[in-house]
Order: C-alpha cells, then sequence, then structure tokens
C-alpha cells in the first residue's frame, strides 16, 4: 500500500482521499446542481467566507454572482466569516392538488441543495436551501435552534440579484405602503432617472427615498431572457423591496422596516421567505410558473369543502362613476361609533340602503350570480378616511336604512349570499380587537366571504401595510375567519406570495392598481397585459372587471374614459385570473349589452387547465382556460394601446371532437378610445386543429367560449 507523510501525519492514498472529500465543503469548493431538465445550473461558494451564489440557463448568466447574507441589530451579523460545515441534496417529484386555481394538477419537481454554513468566531450556524426547478430557483435563510443564538432583530437583508445586463423592466417605485402605482417600462439605467415622476401621488404611501422598485419584478434581457424576482411564502417577516444599483444592475434586498425602524424580529427555529426567480427564453413560461405555489406550506386545514369560487356583483362601482350615491349615510363629518345612528342627518345619497340592494340581489338572480357585495351598510363612512382614526367601524351596526334581516332573508329567499364588507381605515388594532364579534355576526347571517379594506395610514401608528407587524396582521385574519369558514378577499394589503395554497380561504387580493382607478383618470391599455407578469405571479387578483359603460361623461361628472374596449373587459375574466370575479359595472349597463352579458354569465371561475398561448409583457396575453370538471373552455386575449393579430390555436380541445365556439371580437372600428362599445359575436365549429387569426383593436382583446353542441346546433356554422 502506497504510504502518504503529510503535516497532519501518515495516510493511506485511499484515507487521505477520503479526507480530501469531506474537507471539500470546508476549503470553499462549489457546490453545484442542476434543474430536473438540465437548463438551470446553480452555483454556490464561499469568497473569503462570504456566502454566494450564481444562476445561468442554457450556459448563459442570469444571475452573476452574487452575496448573501443579514445585518443583525446589536450583534455579528450574518454576511461575513463563514466556513461550511454540511451540505445535503436531494431530488422531490410529486404532484399535489389545489383546492382552487388554475389547474387541478401541480407537478412539484426541483433539485435543492442544503447548505449548512458556521460562523466559528460566535459558534453560530445559519442554513441556505436552494430549489432548483426547470422554471426558476427559490432560495431561502434558516435560522436552527442554537445555544449561541435565540432571538436577534434584522437590521438589513443583504440579498443581492446581479443581473447580467441592463434589462428592460416593468416596475413601480418602492414604498412601504402600497402597490397601486401604474407601472413603468424602462431599461434598468433609467430606473434613478424616472423615479420621481412614477412615484405619483396616492393615499397613505411611503416610498423609499433611493432607486428602488417592487416585487415581482418583471424583466427581459436585450437576448431575449424573461426574468421574474419575487419571494414565496411571506410569513412572520416584513415584505421584500429592492434597491436598485443602476450602473452595476445589481438589485439588493430591502426590507420594509417597522415603527421603530427594525426589519424584522427573529426567535431561532425560524426561516425567512424564499426569494424567487423564474426564468425562460419564452415569455408563455413565466405566467405558467407554478414555483411559487410549489414553495408554499400545503394546507392544514382539515375541511376544505366551504371554500368555493363564486362570481358576484355589488353596490360599489356607482359610488365612483355616478356621483349620486356614497358610501356615507349621514352628512355629518365627525362621527363616533358609540353615537346613536338614528341621530344623524340623511344626505339622501346613501347606496347601501335596504330597497336598492334588493334591485342587486333580483339583477345577481335572474342572471346566476353566487353573491352580492354591500359596501357602506355599516356606521362610520362618514369620517373614516384621512383621520388616522382608530375606532373607525365597529362591523356589526348598521346605518338606519339598511335592514340586517330582511336584506339577509330576501337574499337567501332568492338563491344569493350577501358578502360582507369589513373596511378597517387601516386600523388594525381595531379591526383585531373586534374580529370574533364580526365573525360571530356574520354566522349569525349565514355569510361566508369577506372583502377587507386598508385604505389609509396604518393603526399602529408608524406600522407600514407591509412591513412584518402587518404581515402577521393579514395571516391572522385568515386564520380566524377559517375558524368560521369565512372566505377572504382582501384589498390594499401586501402582495401575495402563493400563501392561498396555505391559507385556501384567503380566497382572492387586490393589492395593485385595479379597475377602480379607471373612474380616477385611467388605466394605460398596456396596464393589464403587464399585471399578469408582475402582481399575479404571486396570487389570484380582485381586478372587479366587466364594465360595459367605458364614457364615464355618461354620468355627467366626468369627460374620461375607461381606456379598454367591451371585448377587453371581457377577456379579462379568463387573463385576470380569480376564483372571486366580479361583474363591476351597474346592472342597467349590462341590460343595455345582453349578447355580450352572457360570457360573463357563462364564463367559469374555477379551472382544470390553463394554456398560455401567446404572452409578451407590456404587448400582449392570450390565454385558454377548461372549466373545472365540465367540458368547456374560455379564451380570452388582450392587447396594449397597439392592434394586433392574436393567432389562437385550439390544440387544446380533445382530439377528434367539434364543439362550438362563440366568438366575442372587437367591431372593426373599434378602440379604446373611440368606439369602445363596438363589438361583434358570431359563432364557428372548432376542433383540435382549428386556427383561428383575430384581429384586437387598440387597446382591445377578443372573449371565446366553446362549449359543446349537437350536430344539428353546429349545422350551418363555419368551421374554422
Amino acid at each position: 500500500m502506497k504510504i502518504i507523510r503529510s503535516p497532519y501525519g501518515i495516510f493511506s492514498r485511499k484515507k487521505l482521499a477520503f479526507t480530501l472529500l469531506m474537507l471539500i465543503p470546508l476549503l470553499g469548493i462549489a457546490q453545484e446542481i442542476n434543474s430536473p431538465d438540465g437548463d438551470l445550473h446553480l452555483k454556490f461558494k464561499l469568497v473569503n467566507g462570504k456566502p454566494q451564489y450564481q444562476l445561468n440557463f442554457k450556459g448563459n448568466p442570469v444571475i452573476k454572482p452574487s452575496f448573501l447574507g443579514l445585518e443583525l441589530k446589536n450583534i455579528p451579523s450574518m454576511v461575513e466569516g463563514f466556513e461550511v460545515e454540511k451540505t445535503e441534496k436531494q431530488t422531490v417529484d410529486t404532484s399535489w392538488n389545489p383546492v382552487w386555481g388554475e389547474e387541478k394538477v401541480i407537478r412539484n419537481h426541483y433539485n435543492e441543495l442544503l447548505v449548512t454554513l458556521y460562523q466559528p468566531e460566535y459558534y453560530r450556524n445559519i442554513r441556505i436551501r436552494f430549489r432548483l426547478f426547470n422554471d426558476g430557483l427559490g432560495f431561502r435563510y434558516e435560522f436552527p435552534r442554537q445555544e449561541n443564538l435565540s432571538y436577534f432583530v434584522i437590521e438589513e437583508e443583504k440579498t443581492q440579484f446581479r443581473l447580467s445586463g441592463n434589462h428592460k423592466i416593468f416596475w413601480i417605485p418602492g414604498d412601504y405602503d402600497t402597490n397601486e402605482y401604474p407601472y413603468t417600462t424602462s431599461k434598468i439605467s433609467e430606473i434613478p432617472g424616472l423615479q420621481e415622476e412614477a412615484t405619483i401621488e396616492i393615499t397613505a404611501q411611503s416610498p423609499i427615498e433611493n432607486p428602488s422598485v417592487q416585487t415581482p419584478s418583471m424583466m427581459k434581457s436585450d437576448d431575449g431572457l424573461y426574468i421574474n424576482i419575487h419571494e414565496a411564502a411571506l410569513q412572520n417577516y416584513p415584505a421584500m423591496q429592492l434597491d436598485v444599483n443602476a450602473k452595476d444592475f445589481l438589485l439588493t434586498s430591502h426590507l420594509v422596516p417597522d415603527a421603530v425602524g427594525n426589519k424584522g424580529y427573529i426567535q431561532t427555529g425560524a426561516h425567512s421567505p424564499w426569494r424567487t426567480i423564474v426564468v425562460s427564453d419564452d415569455a408563455r413560461d413565466i405566467l405558467s410558473s407554478r414555483l411559487i405555489l410549489n414553495l408554499n406550506d400545503p394546507t392544514n386545514y382539515e375541511d376544505v369543502s366551504w371554500i368555493h369560487p363564486m362570481k358576484y356583483m355589488g353596490v360599489w362601482w356607482e359610488y365612483f362613476v355616478t356621483g349620486k350615491s356614497t358610501w356615507a349615510y349621514a352628512k355629518e363629518t365627525n362621527t363616533k361609533l358609540e353615537e346613536d345612528p338614528t341621530n344623524l342627518t340623511p344626505s339622501g345619497r346613501h347606496g347601501a340602503n335596504t330597497e336598492h340592494v334588493k334591485e342587486y340581489i333580483d339583477f345577481a338572480a335572474e342572471n346566476g350570480f353566487d353573491a352580492v357585495l354591500v359596501e357602506g351598510w355599516n356606521i362610520g363612512w362618514e369620517d373614516w378616511i384621512g383621520n388616522w382614526k382608530e375606532e373607525v367601524f365597529d362591523f356589526v351596526t348598521p346605518y338606519p336604512d339598511y335592514d340586517v334581516e330582511e336584506v339577509n332573508k330576501y337574499a337567501h329567499s332568492k338563491g344569493v349570499e350577501i358578502i360582507m364588507h369589513h373596511e378597517t381605515g387601516a386600523s388594525a388594532t381595531n379591526y383585531e380587537r373586534r374580529l370574533d364579534t364580526a365573525f360571530r355576526f356574520m354566522d349569525k347571517y349565514g355569510y361566508d366571504a369577506v372583502k377587507t379594506g386598508y385604505v389609509g395610514q396604518i393603526v399602529p401608528r408608524g406600522e407600514h401595510h407591509d412591513g412584518q407587524w402587518m404581515v402577521n396582521h393579514y395571516i391572522h385574519v385568515a386564520r380566524e375567519a377559517a375558524d368560521h369558514e369565512i372566505m377572504v378577499n382582501s384589498h390594499e394589503a401586501v402582495r401575495p406570495t402563493g400563501l392561498h395554497r396555505t391559507y385556501p380561504n384567503w380566497i382572492a387580493q387586490e393589492s395593485a392598481r385595479g379597475t377602480e382607478f379607471e373612474a380616477m383618470a385611467g388605466l394605460a391599455p398596456e396596464h393589464a397585459t403587464i399585471l399578469p407578469f408582475t402582481r399575479l405571479m404571486g396570487g389570484p387578483m380582485d381586478y372587479t372587471p366587466g364594465i360595459f359603460q367605458l364614457d364615464l361623461s355618461a354620468y355627467g361628472n366626468d369627460d374620461h374614459n375607461v381606456n379598454t374596449t367591451l371585448a377587453k373587459q371581457l377577456a379579462y375574466y379568463v387573463t385576470m385570473y380569480s376564483p372571486l370575479q366580479m361583474a363591476a359595472d351597474l346592472p342597467e349597463n349590462y341590460k343595455k349589452y345582453p349578447d355580450a352579458f352572457q360570457f360573463i354569465k357563462d364564463v367559469a371561475v374555477d379551472w382544470d387547465q390553463s394554456f398560455i398561448l401567446e404572452a409578451e409583457p407590456g404587448d400582449y396575453v392570450t390565454i385558454a382556460r377548461k372549466a373545472k370538471n365540465k367540458k368547456e373552455w374560455y379564451v380570452g386575449g388582450i392587447t396594449d394601446e397597439n392592434a394586433r393579430t392574436a393567432e389562437i390555436s385550439f390544440d387544446f380541445l380533445p382530439k377528434g371532437e367539434k364543439y362550438i365556439a362563440t366568438i366575442y371580437a372587437d367591431g372593426k372600428d373599434a378602440g379604446w378610445n373611440t368606439n369602445q362599445h363596438s363589438y361583434s359575436i358570431k359563432k364557428v365549429v372548432v376542433d383540435s386543429k382549428s386556427r383561428l387569426k383575430q384581429k384586437l383593436a387598440p387597446g382591445g382583446g377578443v372573449a371565446i367560449s366553446v362549449k359543446e353542441g349537437s350536430k344539428e346546433e353546429q349545422k350551418g356554422l363555419k368551421r374554422i
């Protein structure tokens, strides 16, 4: 046997090789894994004791070498001085069934690298777990229980995303309190010069002073690589913004602080949210990615039978556009919850009165809608906004002109549910104190869904909508609601990160600039072609589509339009995914266009499969979906301010079977700012070999329903 002498003793060649192999992690040698399909490659190593990772796609850099770590308050940081103590690898390939969603079955397939790091100077450990899927990377920090570290305060997370070039980016400015900015499209290098212009005035905003963007952040490289950066499973941690070094194309995590400036309070035996990077050279793959959902924990709810997707209408849009009705009942502007509301002076413009709500219930029942949302039914709306008021709503006391018992009985007699509305005025402390009472009130009347709202500056004062305290508040509400078998649709909350897998009763969120802004100077025609690549990456959006009266001057108090065609409003029900879809316009406007309204009545809200047919962020999106447990498919296609021809393949249909497709298209003279109500409807026969070239007007769209039809029904129809 060959004997080798070394400073460490006498070794056999075999023993020395084994020893060196065991020492490789400690020597800082790179650890590498590939995605299951081999297209993505992750490399991790220590550089002078600092954790560093890089990510390549098909041999080209996505994330160049970037450092990881956390700065801690009043104790040594976790950014350097590390050794690799241990590495572990595994492969997982399973499937699971969401309670509701865009697919009936989701595959969870990844290769994992878990690196345990040790700081010998402080006798501390931290782990970094990487999961590499075919569609991207997720990684997080893990803080195991240990003798020398129990509690710590995060001063800042130092996660870097060093990009490979000056990519095009679709972004909104970094802000601790609102996601409701319009999107700006620019090069990364242009962000500092555009930041001030992009930071328009919004209620209760807290913009970050230095150049920064929010996630999900969507980018496209000059050579056609699509990159989306976000986070998954945001719990007990502040939301992540991204500081922008526009010169070096470097994005660095920037956590939302609390009232005293700290970024997070951690007790070991915990972990951070996942940082996610979805990557492809095909934009369609970005929209079909389920990486963020896969990184969230399965639900532990024992019974989910009470959770059900639905379509609803509501006393809501009229408050924005008609000028004839309001949330508030009285003329007074200084009220208190303990005061008798019958002593208030009625304004005569209160929208949520018994008779008016019955009109909505009647229309919903006649047209097959599941529910009616009633906003402004409860006391407190006279001075609810702008006063940083804590005791603002009690969530159980109706105004004098709203009879809860009568409305509830009437709705049930018509087979329609009432969706409760809990606007908090951003007073989360008040809401938490009253939450059990509010949910017991809902139990009494059989309400199983609530829309929550957080307009204004957060109470406790100094906290932010996207900070750790409020992140925990939203989850607390979802959990408490589940105990009462109540579904939650939250508005003005932190943007979603896939938590609807864990809390499937958290059925929808707003958390972006939605339809209401069409009544406040309008949305750019490209806006809805960006949202699927940004806001919707984390979860469904209550976008509240379906506006048919697009010329708002018809109400006599406004001179601008909703910046879409009518056909595009129909297409939103497919492209803007949500299991909770609203027909947001007034009943009388749907009565003007009953043939177009048929699509809203027909379209599903829960799906077996989704097919991304065409996609380019900021330009166009075309999606087909199969209705849950039905032989029905629905297609939606939308474009930006430019006309285009959508090329729609029906190869998602079963082979050898014919169906009737009803096509709701833009009229020849339609456009987002002219002849918006011009549309056409035609029926054709389609099968899996059919191809349709459909013109979309500027700011327009197309909606298609595909259903079974008898030979007699197909007779005489054109086949495409």
